[in-house]
């Protein structure tokens, strides 16, 4: 049966069973192989074979511990967001190492323990501080809720887990805030996530929208925070990223527009609405003086900051009142906002783009919108957006969706004495380890003959072709593969054979 099928044994076999694992014969493809065997009438079933991964489950206590402020619903826990937002799923496709997120904000407090060992890189462009302090609080906490140390023990997990961070500390002036955008991008910077904006009605300066496509052409996935009010003018960068009557277009922006949902799976009261918006994240357990905690958890300052002190700037901000202890540590927040939603999407999007590379910019700005959780068969409205972040199954389509081209060579295994010639060749269809691979589907072989150009000469399935040559000419052979997600291979930049047959008398 195997030879018959043109396979290789693979795997495990179980007679008892009935069970044999077979894979394709190098070069061909599994889905031939498999169309093959289910001709056989020998063969009772075939099922592609699926490889499982460990389960993997943080330790960080904030993921497990019960909430206790009054009000809570039963079963929740302190960071109860993450498993809401499908985070345990996406952590099971990717930990998140070894992609960054920059955080432009008000700099952070980088000797925080969620903090200390995830900074990859700081710079400040406001002349007040270096990025390394944080005087307001905010970035801090924003910080931490994208990349805080997961699987550490201690506090809480940020929603990329084990991913890096590039602290950003701005003024929040434009020139400010597009030198940001510009050094997060020359710096690594897998997405950028921005937790301000202006007022509304204010004119996008130039300048930040030059900085956003510098790093949108270089395939940096972007996120920025509504308002903080009810209102349709998200003000800029939001707008920029999703410009007024885009919203309900899937494939329009470039980048994210984060609003704020609650624990109730409804946009939160103060968060903004309409068509600027791309979707909602959870910023808020509830209304104010409506019960449970008083915001998202997530790390604070060691000394007291403006969040606490509450400013008398234009609008006023009350004192937030908002620190809490947390396993002995003071050093913890709830702070609700459309600030704490966008870490959460900009979090996701660098653990798309790093684990799948191919994808474009625009793909995984897409594919987050369209696997946000909404009822079934809605699409698209004014107060979600395209629904609620499900970082699980954005992770999960960035996984099976195949970006890659196959690579192919042709030989020709023993030199030409007569008249023809026969040529095999191999392919394989590469990828990020952790990605799917969709197989090679088919082959095309070029030929020049007498230094002329390149024809196709056939596209196929096998893998070997026979053609007739005259003595004395030259001919240049190459294969260009095609797999079976439509990723074409590129020709290649010199033939993969040339060959000269002596004339013949």
């Amino acid at each position: 049966m195997v030879a018959a099928a043109g396979a290789r044994r693979a795997g495990w076999s179980v007679p008892a069973i009935g069970l044999v694992t077979l894979r394709p014969a190098p070069g061909a493809s599994a889905a031939g192989l498999a169309r093959r065997l289910r001709a056989d009438p020998r063969v009772a079933r075939v099922q592609a074979e699926h490889r499982a991964r460990i389960r993997f489950e943080p330790d960080d206590p904030a993921l497990s511990t019960p909430e206790t402020a009054n009000g809570t619903a039963p079963g929740t826990a302190v960071e109860w967001w993450a498993a809401r937002s499908a985070f345990p799923a996406a952590w099971d496709v990717t930990t998140g190492l070894g992609a960054t997120v920059a955080v432009i904000d008000t700099g952070a407090e980088t000797t925080h323990p969620e903090l200390a060992d995830r900074v990859a890189g700081t710079q400040s462009f406001d002349r007040d501080g270096p990025a390394t302090s944080d005087p307001v609080g905010h970035g801090t906490h924003v910080s931490s809720l994208a990349c805080g140390a997961g699987n550490n023990g201690i506090g809480l997990a940020g929603a990329g887990l084990r991913c890096k961070l590039l602290v950003i500390r701005s003024d929040f002036s434009d020139s400010s805030v597009a030198a940001a955008i510009v050094w997060a991008t020359d710096h690594g910077a897998d997405a950028i996530n921005m937790s301000f904006g202006t007022d509304p009605g204010v004119q996008p300066n130039q300048a930040v929208q030059y900085a956003i496509a510098y790093a949108y052409s270089r395939n940096v996935v972007l996120a920025a925070a509504a308002a903080d009010d009810a209102i349709e003018d998200q003000g800029y960068p939001a707008s920029l990223l999703q410009p007024t009557g885009t919203g309900s277009d899937l494939s329009a922006g470039r980048g994210l527009s984060v609003t704020a949902a609650d624990a109730t799976d409804q946009r939160a009261s103060f968060a903004g609405r309409g068509s600027q918006i791309s979707l909602a994240a959870y910023g808020s357990y509830g209304p104010r003086g409506g019960g449970g905690p008083r915001g998202i958890f997530g790390a604070f300052t060691s000394s007291t900051n403006q969040l606490e002190t509450g400013s008398a700037s234009v609008p006023p901000r009350p004192p937030c009142r908002c620190r809490a202890t947390f396993g002995d540590d003071a050093r913890y927040a709830y702070v609700q906002g459309t600030s704490m939603s966008t870490p959460m999407v900009a979090a996701t999007g660098a653990l798309m783009r790093h684990l799948n590379p191919a994808l474009g910019v625009a793909d995984i700005v897409r594919d987050i919108k369209d696997t946000a959780r909404r009822p079934p068969g809605s699409g698209w409205n004014a107060d979600l957006g395209w629904g609620i972040l499900d970082a699980g199954a954005a992770l999960a389509r960035a996984r099976d969706t195949d970006r890659t081209a196959p690579a192919s060579k042709v030989r020709i295994p023993r030199r030409p004495r007569s008249r023809r010639v026969t040529l095999r060749w191999k392919g394989s269809d590469v990828g990020p380890p952790g990605v799917a691979r969709s197989g090679v589907a088919r082959y095309e072989l070029w030929r020049s003959r007498g230094g002329g150009p390149y024809r196709r000469v056939v596209v196929t399935r096998r893998t070997t072709r026979t053609l007739p040559v005259t003595g004395g000419r030259l001919y240049r052979f190459y294969t260009v593969a095609t797999d079976a997600a439509g990723n074409r291979e590129a020709k290649p930049a010199r033939p993969d054979v040339s060959v000269r047959l002596k004339r013949l008398a």
